[in-house]
This record gives C-alpha cells, structure tokens and sequence, in this order.
C-alpha cells in the first residue's frame, strides 16, 4: 500500500484516465499485490487527507511517498510536474516472489519515516521481483516520464513477445503495456506483458474476485495476499508475516479505509471451510470477545484469542513476523540503548521465547502443549514498571495436563538458557519461575483455577499477574473501554482486541524506550493515536473478517 498512500495523498484532482484495474495486468500467480485509487476526489480524498494529517501532523502527510517512483540515477520527484500529468485514476504493485517482500520495507522507511534518500529502489536482478503498475490519463507524457526516468537509470532498448522497453545493467525495467506504466525488475515487466496478452490475470481469480466483492466501501487502498504461497516458500517476514498474523494461510486482503478521526483496516479471508485449521486471528474471532470479557478491568492492553490450541503455532510465527516487521520500519537496533538496561529487542524476545516453546511445531509440544489448549487472553496493566501486570492466560480442557506442563515448559526454557527457580503462588496448584534473558522480572508459570473454578494456564510478570490472572477484582465485560471498542468497530462486532496508547508509550517513555533505536521513529506516529480496537465476524459467503480500528488525535488546524 506504500504507492497507494503516496500517490492518493498527493493528487489534486481527479483524472479521466482509463479507469483500468491493475489487478488486470497482473499475473494471477502474484503471491502479494497491492492496489489504491491514487486519485481520489469529494469524501474520500477528504476522509484521506484528515487521516493523513491527524497521524502525521504533516501539512502533506504522503508526499515524501512520493519516493516510492524514484528510480536509479533520478532526481527528486514533483507530484504536480512529474507525474499529475498523466497519472490515470488507479495504481497497483505486486510481487512474483513472496520471498521479496522484506525489500518493500524500504520504500515504507524512505517514505514514512524519512529514510535515507540514498535507499535503492527495491525492484531490480539483485532485488525484488515484482513491479509498480500504474493507471493513464495521457499515454504520451506517461511514454515521456518512463523515458527521462529510464535515460537517468542508463537504461537499453529492449523488448519481449513484440513489446519494447528499456532495462538498466541492475535489471530495473521501465515499460508502457496497454496504457499502462510499468516499472519494476525486469521479469515483472515480462510478466504484465504476458498477462495483458492473455495470460491469467489476478482480477479474474476467483479468491480475488471474491475478496475484492466483499470489500468495505471507502477503502482507499488494499493488499491482497495468497499465503498458502507464501508460506509454502518459508516468506515470514515484512508484509508475508502481517498476513498470516491476521488471516493465517489464506487467502486474504487488507482493505485501508480512513476517516476523519480514525483509520479502520478491514482483514477479510476466504474460510475454505478449515479457519481453525489455518491460524490467524481471524479464526480466533468466535471465542476472542468472550476470553478478553474475562480479563482484568484495568487492563490497557487485552487481546482475546479462540482456540489456540488449534492455532498458536501459526500465531505466535505471524507475531514474531510482526515484530519483525517494526523493528525494520523503525530501523536497526542494538541489544540496548544508551545506559539503559532494557531494550524493546530484548522484551519481545523474552516474551516470544515461551510462547515459541508452546506452539512448536513437534509431536511432543502437540502433546504437552497444545493439546489441553482453549481460549486465551492476554492483558497488561499498570502505568509504570513498578505497577505493571502482564500475562498470558489460558483455558486448560485438562487440568492434570496443564498442570504438567508448568514443570514441562520450565525444563524447555531452561534448557533454551533461561534459569529457573522453585514458587509457591497461592491459588496455583503448580508454580515454577524461570528468569529470561530481557525481560526485566521473573516469568512465573502457573496452573491454577479461577473464581468459576475453570483451570488455567499463566506466563505472568510476577507473583501479581499471576494472581491477578486468576482472579482479576475486576473484568473487562460489560466495560466503557469494551463498549467503546465495541461501538468503533460497527456492524455488530464483539471486541477480541483493545490498547490504550498513551497508557503504553507513558510507560515505555518511564523506563527509556521510546528512545530505542528500533521504536524511536515510529514514536512520533504513535503518539496520534489514542486507541486500537479490533474484533472479527463472518460476511457469509464463505469470508470472515476482522476489523482493526485506530482512533486519532484530531490535527490541530
């Protein structure tokens, strides 16, 4: 969506074009292919300038984007003189290798958050396969700008099946299909050429097709994503490891619709009859709104979660991808910063580090493991270090099992380098805590049950989650927080999901890591936002969605 936004915010003024979907150019074995309407007019263009703004705090929130069409040897680009000229109504990129996916970090840290101006264009030999696909209005200046760009990148003639073009010594090729601008590694260019020749097209696939039916109205830009493709190429990282996170191995697409004082994104995913199979929060919808009702009231950040049993190896895989995925927009980071102890590396790395020995992928975790697994939640409390609760709690269908398992997932930690330690927890029927490289406390496992006398499982920060775990003073159910969320998401949707923002960066800032190099320059976005909420439901017709909703400061002016 990296051209979406730099093409959408910049355009002044809607255009004639050919008002030609991209997705017809693109072949239908395309694993990950992104498409916007780059020239939006009234309540759109509007809805998209307000999001823009409120979360950038930018006169022109996508305008260094703009980068995004910087090839080699060019200057910078002016919207009004380079490109309104001839740019047509829609824009779209894709890749032909899921395994490239990590090279469009780039354009997002170069555009976003004021990369280097040096960066390299993504698509090349040596980069990703792929290539930018972008609507005309005037065929002629759109030959005239692929020329100039193609003459500064020293670029030869060429051509393929009867269509010329022209490719750098770096494999960058530049190409006008159909009306079309084509820019990208030159076995993308061959791949538009063959697919407006009559080969498959991604448009009309009918797991496209459908997902693009089921779309919210007012989305400004989508990615779609086959991650059975993806994930069969071991592609977990960058854009790859987002889908999953969210729709597991299908088939899915991300809508982006903004607003004045939010930005929703809407994940919908063909069931194909096996979501608890496939992992993804979306398949978790069912049971996610009843196990975050379950958590503590004064939570700040709560995620519910269905059967994990049937889908933790998958989730914790997409939220090791999307930590990944932050840690590379916000650039690369040492184990620490400056004197201080912690690093935001380190935590999730301590965090993620149980949750990988849960959800292995082995006989043994199957058996363990998850085979005792329910629902789950996950919450956090507290505004500083010295008040701060946090666990992972999760519904035991066994407790002998469960039970077990404290001593079992010690064993695996220790023998991963953590060390452990005897605990005696009231309330549990197990306890054993285990120190972990980053994290700042004991992790304590537990079994126990709560007030209803339902066995669960916890990884808590101290004796205090643990306890608070169990038997929380209070619940999230029936809430306002819960009822705000609930009223933000719309069409009847139960939250699974709530974060409170500026609860999260006081306490990151109390302890120093908003001056973390992997965090340090998405702080700025992150401070114009003040909730996240997200839960999911079922379309019919075979897709499923959940809806992510960050609310935003409204932009001063």
């Amino acid at each position: 969506m990296t051209i979406a936004a730099a093409l959408a915010g910049c355009g002044s003024s809607p255009s004639t074009g050919t008002a030609a979907d991209p997705a017809a150019a693109v072949p239908a074995s395309a694993p990950l292919y992104a498409g916007a309407t780059v020239r939006p007019s009234g309540s759109q263009k509007t809805a998209a300038l307000s999001a823009g703004r409120a979360l950038s705090h930018q006169t022109d929130p996508y305008l260094r984007l703009l980068e995004a069409l910087q090839t080699p040897g060019a200057p910078a680009l002016d919207f009004t003189r380079d490109v309104a000229p001839w740019l047509g109504p829609h824009a779209g990129i894709f890749l032909s290798s899921p395994d490239s996916s990590s090279a469009l970090l780039t354009l997002l840290q170069k555009g976003l958050l004021g990369g280097s101006a040096t960066a390299a264009f993504p698509f090349g030999g040596a980069g990703a396969q792929g290539a930018i696909v972008l609507d005309t209005s005037d065929a002629a200046k759109a030959r005239s700008f692929l020329d100039a760009q193609a003459r500064r990148a020293g670029a030869h003639s060429a051509a393929y099946r009867g269509v010329s073009y022209q490719a750098s010594s770096g494999g960058v090729a530049f190409a006008l299909v159909h009306r079309f601008a084509v820019i990208g590694s030159e076995s993308g260019v061959h791949g538009v050429i063959d697919t407006t020749l009559g080969s498959p097209a991604l448009a009309r696939t009918s797991g496209y097709a459908t997902l693009l039916a089921a779309a919210p109205s007012g989305a400004l830009a989508h990615l779609y994503s086959n991650t059975q493709s993806a994930v069969a190429a071991g592609a977990q990282q960058g854009p790859s490891g987002l889908m999953q996170l969210l729709a597991g191995s299908r088939e899915a697409n991300i809508s982006l619709v903004p607003s004045g004082n939010s930005l929703a994104v809407d994940a919908d995913a063909l069931t194909g009859g096996t979501a608890s199979a496939t992992g993804g929060l979306l398949s978790s919808a069912a049971g996610g709104a009843q196990a975050l009702g379950e958590l503590p009231g004064e939570s700040w950040l709560a995620i519910g979660l269905g059967d994990v049993g049937a889908t933790l190896p998958q989730d914790v895989q997409g939220l090791s991808a999307l930590a990944s995925l932050g840690s590379a927009l916000g650039g690369s980071a040492g184990e620490g910063s400056g004197t201080s102890t912690l690093s935001l590396k380190g935590l999730l790395q301590g965090l993620l580090t149980p949750l990988g020995e849960l959800g292995a992928n082995t006989a043994q975790a199957r058996r363990d493991f998850t085979s005792w697994m329910g629902s789950a939640g996950v919450f956090a409390s507290g505004a500083s270090l010295l008040e701060l609760k946090g666990a992972v709690v999760i519904a035991s269908k066994s407790p002998a099992l469960s039970r077990a398992a404290v001593a079992k997932l010690a064993a695996q930690l220790h023998k991963a380098g953590g060390s452990t330690q005897p605990a005696s927890i009231p309330g549990t029927d197990a306890a054993v805590g285990v120190r972990l490289n980053g994290l700042p406390v004991i992790l304590d496992i537990a079994d126990g049950r709560d007030s209803s006398g339902q066995s669960k499982f916890v990884l808590g920060l101290g004796e205090a989650s643990v306890a608070a775990a169990l038997n929380p003073p209070s619940t999230l159910a029936g809430t306002a927080p819960e009822s705000a969320a609930a009223a933000a998401l719309g069409e009847g949707i139960q939250p699974s999901l709530t974060v409170d923002f500026p609860t999260l960066l006081g306490l990151l800032e109390g302890v120093g890591l908003t001056e973390d190099p992997s965090i340090s320059k998405l702080v700025p976005y992150l401070r114009s936002v003040t909730t996240l909420a997200g839960g999911g439901h079922s379309l019919g017709a075979g897709v499923e969605r959940v809806r992510l909703v960050l609310g935003l400061h409204q932009a001063a002016g």
